[in-house]
């Protein structure tokens, strides 16, 4: 009864946070969907995240991701996010959950994702993760990189190009964020992409300031994670 009872509160001030956040943009908060960030969390916990009302739940893992979706199945309406770094030989194990995979990052990755989809008769939704602040030790296409990843992804059968993704470089002050979530913005808007994933527990404000329709919340939900399990 104490974990629903915290995890409640928890998504009460997440959701006033993005609430705040939409009424300083002049934003109706409908228009943010919070995708729960359950990486290295228990299934317990994703499950009384679910009673509380969350729905769409993200990992990083691909191991990870599909034992939770197996084991979870009963959760009518329950759908996954793929958020990590995805290796071509992993893509199984996403297929396995029918995720969204949210960062594709390069032409061989996606055209990996087309042919499973095509063989397997269905379509994926996607999201480009874009490296905006160009930190080395983060995934993603540069900004430079990403116009001609766009046209070719937008050829591929069987898979559907939503939107782009991103992680900030980690500021003390997340206002000084800002700046990569309107650069995000801007290259979405360019390419005529309406999904744009940005913005976690620590800066999720300025994300919505600048026009996050996706924050990924973990910490703020969930408290600090559990060991992690890597697949």
């Amino acid at each position: 009864m104490a974990l629903n009872l915290d995890l409640a509160e928890n998504l009460d001030r997440v959701r006033e946070r993005i609430e705040r956040a939409c009424d300083r943009a002049g934003r109706d908060p409908s228009s943010v969907e919070l995708v729960a960030v359950s990486k290295a969390h228990s299934e317990q916990l994703i499950r009384a995240a679910y009673d509380a009302g969350l729905r769409v739940f993200g990992e990083n893992y691909a191991q990870e991701l599909a034992e939770k979706a197996d084991a979870l199945r009963d959760l009518k309406g329950l759908r996954w996010r793929f958020i990590g770094h995805l290796q071509r030989n992993k893509i199984k194990l996403v297929e396995r959950a029918r995720a969204t995979v949210d960062t594709v990052d390069s032409i061989r990755l996606a055209e990996a994702l087309s042919a499973r989809a095509e063989a397997g008769g269905y379509s994926t939704e996607a999201l480009i993760q874009v490296n905006v602040g160009e930190e080395a030790q983060k995934s993603g296409c540069t900004p430079k990189e990403l116009p001609s990843l766009v046209e070719g992804v937008q050829q591929l059968p069987g898979l559907a190009l939503r939107g782009l993704m991103t992680v900030a470089p980690h500021f003390d002050d997340p206002k000084d964020a800002r700046p990569c979530f309107a650069a995000l913005r801007r290259l979405a808007e360019h390419h005529g992409l309406e999904t744009l994933s940005m913005g976690m527990t620590h800066d999720l404000e300025p994300a919505v300031a600048e026009g996050a329709t996706m924050v990924r919340i973990g910490t703020a939900l969930f408290g600090e994670r559990e060991p992690d399990r890597r697949g």
